[in-house]
């Protein structure tokens, strides 16, 4: 990781980071469709990438102009685009569209991307990992309420325990200290780097995806059920530069 301009929060990745980087991504990827799939076989997983500059219908109204970058509209007729300041909206609208086609397709599945979000952080030291510009992974994995599984509470220990593989140092569950608008509870991962402990993942309910799915029963009579959302949420960079941090690298 090198800090080649003067501007606060922008970095540029080496080789050897973009390796680990890519790496971290299959091993995660792995790794959740492994328990997932051990919690219920029915789980179904997949990737998607989408555009990182979106409508700013979809972006959550928690983040304001001073929290995203907007293109600028050169005409009253463009689209209002903004560069995605995480890739949950565009993961929606695939997940829709899974659930709107012929046939639809039935939850339990999961939905993940790997990709830059940018936001308009305050500028800090590096060693804070505020970036501008920055690696998430997100996986957001849609299931019924009429499920028997606490899929939450079953994912905390395995990506704890993907986590600590790939960063190589401790590494604790808590409860997030800033409980995001859209989640019903959230619990982060944190790793000890050396200078402090430091968030590296979210597990989230998300309450943010009021979709519904028409189900027969047994009896042939259709219901209508709540499609939930178990979001498990990494900052790739913060992998990276934690993997460092236990070579003495960072």
């Amino acid at each position: 990781m090198l800090s080649l301009f003067k501007t606060n929060g922008l970095v540029a990745w080496t080789a050897r980071d973009i390796r680990l980087r890519e790496m971290m991504i299959a091993y995660f990827a792995a790794e959740v469709t492994d328990f997932l799939k051990a919690t219920n076989p029915a789980w179904t997983v997949e990737r998607v990438e989408a555009p990182v500059l979106v409508p700013r219908e979809l972006i959550s109204d928690a983040y304001g102009p001073e929290d995203v970058f907007l293109q600028q509209r050169l005409t009253p007729h463009d689209v209002e685009l903004v560069l995605r300041p995480e890739t949950t909206p565009a993961t929606y609208a695939y997940m829709r569209h899974l659930l709107a086609s012929h046939p639809p397709a039935r939850p339990p599945f999961c939905v993940w991307q790997a990709g830059k979000s940018f936001r308009r952080e305050q500028d800090q030291p590096t060693k804070h990992m505020r970036l501008k510009e920055f690696w998430q992974m997100e996986f957001q994995c849609a299931f019924t309420a009429d499920t028997a599984n606490d899929y939450h509470a079953a994912s905390l220990e395995p990506v704890r325990r993907m986590i600590a593989a790939m960063t190589r140092l401790p590494t604790r569950i808590v409860p997030s200290d800033r409980l995001p608008a859209y989640s019903q509870v959230t619990m982060d991962v944190e790793v000890d780097n050396g200078d402090k402990w430091m968030e590296i993942a979210s597990i989230s309910r998300r309450t943010d995806f009021p979709q519904t799915i028409t189900l027969p029963t047994k009896g042939g009579a259709a219901r209508e059920l709540d499609v939930l959302v178990l979001e498990i949420a990494i900052g790739l960079d913060r992998c990276v530069y934690s993997w460092n941090a236990a070579d003495g690298m960072s």
